[in-house]
């Protein structure tokens, strides 16, 4: 036999079984797991597993009666790495099934296919064999992607949990799929995907975002962990539809203009008895080693990244929702957890590497290796690290000693930014360095600026709740205090990430099973507020100052930053390709300021872009005439200067007017 083609009844051939031994099997979720098939004429279903310690594995499912000894699997001889499989005739799309492990002790456990593409509804947690045929309208849009580098492009993303974003009662049946109701919600159910799309895609694109991030939807079996706790790393939540469902959401994104990223979560895995922990009774995903092996403050399992077919498991996983869903980008979540052995382990909870360091030398070299390989097949994606720690060159290349991913989360800049808010305006002189320190690292990596889901949860409040601390200040200070946020958000070096909800300054604390206050923006200071978001992002998209160059100092110019005094910061963006530059200037005190001078770069006439103190934003109206001439200011940086009026808890752009 060539070592191409497959054994009889299989899907397996020799070089298959080679490479996932080598853990370089990049399509293995062709071959592992439940796949619909004909052999000899007869039509069925193919059944493989990766269980190298078990003594006996069958396939239950309805279609036995759940029975243990009606269809036992066959070990694959000759050199395999542990797989069994089985076909069983006469069977297709839409059984439930999983595998029933059985050790030398007859103990058997039964577990959900780590391989499948759909599982029931929680709690129930049979896996469904399924078929991910689909046809796409997309092929523009990822002809596109590939000829795009999204550093030099504009990317502005609104990060969402589908399952709270909005609800519906059960009186509003859903048009397909079978409706599934919100937990401790009386009367409410879940949108789907295709509602979802129907609702939320017009909602981001009117916002003017650029893409879409979603927590994870992977299949988790605990609507609490947000989808962070993950047990089918193929199969698309079934919370909200089907795999098809989710592939006519991204494929309406893709239409209509927007990228789609999702969070994925390779640091860890929960140890529900139906998942991967354990799996065929030995630690097969996971380390031994219980110091590498388990997050004890989340109660997780991490997986062993130093054993091929389980770096073959997650890289291809990756891949799968690339090539089978499409999507434009992951998050990876928890990439520090990854990275560090002793990550919030205490001396003794933890075990050197083998040169005595604290870095997990597996986990690197699979990082590396994923990022070198999904940019190999899909260039023009986003590859996003969550990474909170002073590990270098996380965002930069592999060959250069780097991560390899294209962005990071600039944590930070974020810690900073929201306890210099938290701060009482009347105080905040002396906390100025929290804006400023940004820049001193700010070109370190490709940096992603993000006010996300982690920052209104666990008690910290929303952001609304953290401006200017917890007193003495108005609900029209707040809103005003966000304004200026935002605009120093989007101007600041960084792409931009921000939590749904946000954007029209929702009061309460985010709360994975209520939907966001809506009823909000019935009040004129939270509908113009998300009116400036969404003309932030129009500036944002349309002035490419703000974002060909974000990741070099070429890109932005201080004015001053040493004004701590009256809370003034004010600096320059820079295009990469054209000579065009926006000016801008933050007020972040609680009072006025008059006559102020402005430096700026060049003679001649300005035009106000936006004032977030605008009576359209629901501020007081106070600014300055457009077009303004500079004047001339003998200073040792600027030569010409705008003489304008800074209203408080505001944020001004400026750009010269060309003829």
């Amino acid at each position: 036999m060539n070592n191409t083609e497959a054994h009889p009844n299989s899907l397996f051939s020799d070089f298959d079984l080679y490479l996932f031994g080598q853990g370089q099997h990049h399509k293995i979720y062709e071959k592992l797991g439940a796949h619909p098939v004909e052999f000899n004429g007869t039509k069925g279903v193919y059944f493989a597993v990766w269980a190298p310690s078990a003594h006996e594995v069958a396939v239950i499912g309805d279609f036995n009666h759940w029975n243990r000894d009606t269809h036992l699997m066959k070990r694959i001889e000759g050199g395999n790495p542990g797989i069994w499989e089985l076909f069983i005739p006469n069977i297709g799309v839409g059984e439930k099934y999983k595998f029933a492990i059985k050790n030398h002790h007859k103990e058997t456990v039964e577990k959900t296919d780590p391989y499948g593409y759909q599982q029931e509804v929680r709690p129930a947690t049979a896996s469904i064999v399924t078929d991910l045929s689909y046809t796409w309208d997309d092929q523009d849009w990822l002809e596109k992607r590939a000829q795009t580098n999204p550093q030099e492009q504009p990317v502005s993303v609104y990060e969402v949990h589908l399952g709270s974003w909005k609800h519906t009662s059960w009186d509003n049946q859903p048009k397909n799929g079978v409706p599934v109701g919100v937990p401790y919600k009386d009367n409410a159910r879940f949108l789907n995907y295709r509602e979802l799309a129907d609702e939320l895609i017009p909602y981001v694109k009117e916002m003017g975002y650029t893409h879409i991030e979603l927590l994870p939807v992977t299949e988790y079996p605990f609507d609490g962990s947000w989808g962070y706790q993950v047990v089918g790393y193929y199969a698309v939540t079934s919370r909200y539809g089907t795999p098809q469902d989710f592939m006519y959401f991204v494929d309406q994104c893709h239409q209509q203009g927007l990228g789609v990223i999702i969070d994925w979560v390779p640091g860890h895995f929960p140890k529900d008895s139906h998942g991967l922990a354990r799996f065929d009774f030995t630690a097969l995903y996971e380390y031994e080693d219980p110091r590498k092996g388990e997050h004890l403050e989340w109660g997780t399992l991490v997986f062993d990244y130093g054993r091929n077919e389980v770096r073959n498991f997650l890289m291809a996983s990756a891949i799968f929702w690339f090539e089978m869903y499409h999507i434009d980008g992951i998050r990876v979540d928890a990439v520090s957890s990854m990275i560090y052995l002793n990550y919030q382990r205490e001396p003794g909870q933890w075990v050197p590497n083998q040169y005595g360091g604290d870095d997990n030398i597996e986990a690197v070299s699979f990082l590396r290796e994923l990022n070198k390989t999904i940019f190999g097949y899909y260039p023009g994606i986003l590859s996003i690290a969550e990474e909170a720690t002073e590990w270098k060159d996380v965002s930069r290349p592999i060959e250069g000693g780097g991560l390899g991913f294209n962005f990071k989360w600039n944590m930070g800049w974020m810690n900073d930014t929201l306890k210099y808010f938290l701060i009482n305006p009347h105080d905040r002189s002396s906390y100025h360095n929290k804006l400023t320190f940004s820049l001193w690292y700010a070109f370190n990596e490709n940096f992603m600026l993000a006010l996300s889901h982690d920052e209104v949860v666990h008690g910290k409040g929303h952001l609304f709740q953290k401006m200017g601390g917890q007193g003495g200040i108005s609900d029209w200070d707040r809103i005003a205090n966000l304004r200026v946020l935002f605009a120093y958000m989007f101007t600041h070096p960084g792409k931009k990430t921000l939590f749904m909800g946000m954007e029209f300054g929702q009061t309460h604390e985010w709360r994975y099973n209520l939907d966001l206050e809506w009823f909000l923006l019935d009040s004129e200071l939270h509908w113009k507020l998300k009116k400036l978001v969404q003309d932030l992002n129009t500036i944002y998209r349309t002035e490419p100052a703000l974002y060909t160059d974000d990741f070099t100092p070429n890109g932005f110019q201080w004015i001053d930053c040493h004004d701590a005094g009256r809370g003034m910061l004010s600096f320059i963006r820079k295009d990469k390709f054209t000579h065009e530059k926006i000016v801008v200037v933050c007020n972040f005190k609680d009072y006025d300021q008059y006559n102020y001078w402005l430096g700026v770069p060049d003679h001649g006439n300005y035009i106000e872009l936006i004032n977030t103190d605008s009576h359209t934003y629901g501020g007081s109206g106070k600014g300055n005439l457009s077009p303004m001439h500079s004047k001339q200011w003998n200073t040792e940086h600027f030569h010409n200067a705008l003489e304008i009026t800074v209203p408080k808890f505001s944020a001004i752009m400026f750009k010269l007017k060309r003829d």
